[in-house]
């Protein structure tokens, strides 16, 4: 099968579906309300959309559990979530797009490109292995970096740690990342634990305040 034969929303579950075990681990089920949430859908709507897929054998369905990737299901997953990456960062690098402005772009062209176009922009950029957004960008044959299952908010006060990644999906995160001039590679030390939901970061020679819950969607490693 190859993801055109797909239609677009089944291509989006997948693609969710893929971005949820690269934060959760290989295999780690979805629950279903929140797969609706993160597609746009209301709940008996991604219900109906699950089963389909489950009779497909591209998902696996265990009532209470969640919803996971079947291995035929990954292996599309990760063609959609690769044309997404790659397109946000030729929009960036190319075509003067800001990282907040890139993911509904992207959204809408991962279902159009061919796999030639895809692949002559993968060359023409260097073939990146991280987007503007330090999201990986798997290769053509479906490896990928893996990505750091530590957040900020779990990091002690007066640890270091380095941004690796931060959810492309929150365009007023990444504008607020933007104005303290912060991008992924560069170091963060976090000064306090969280007060009246706010965390104190230093970057850069200057502070500012992250809420908790943005914090989440930040992913660091240690340095070194």
């Amino acid at each position: 099968m190859h993801l055109r034969q797909l239609p677009e929303r089944t291509q989006d579950y997948l693609k969710v579906m893929w971005n949820y075990e690269e934060r959760h681990g290989l295999g780690a089920p979805i629950p279903l309300g929140e797969l609706a949430k993160a597609t746009g859908q209301k709940l008996p709507t991604a219900s109906e959309a699950v089963k389909r897929l489950a009779a497909q054998g591209l998902v696996e369905h265990e009532k209470y559990a969640g919803v996971r990737l079947a291995d035929p299901g990954r292996t599309l997953a990760v063609g959609v979530v690769r044309r997404h990456r790659l397109i946000e960062t030729l929009l960036v690098r190319t075509l003067g797009y800001s990282w907040d402005e890139v993911h509904e772009e992207a959204d809408m062209l991962e279902h159009a490109v061919s796999d030639r176009f895809l692949s002559r922009v993968d060359a023409f950029l260097g073939h990146p292995s991280r987007d503007p957004h330090g999201d990986p960008i798997p290769t053509a044959d479906g490896t990928a970096e893996p990505l750091s299952k530590m957040r900020l908010g779990d990091v002690a006060p007066g640890d270091k740690v380095v941004f690796e990644q931060v959810n492309d999906a929150d365009p007023e995160l990444l504008r607020y990342l933007q104005r303290h001039g912060v991008s992924p590679g560069d170091t963060l030390e976090v000064l306090s634990a969280a007060t009246a939901g706010l965390i104190q970061v230093r970057a850069g020679g200057g502070e500012f305040p992250i809420g908790a819950t943005k914090a989440d969607d930040i992913a660091v490693r240690r340095s070194g």
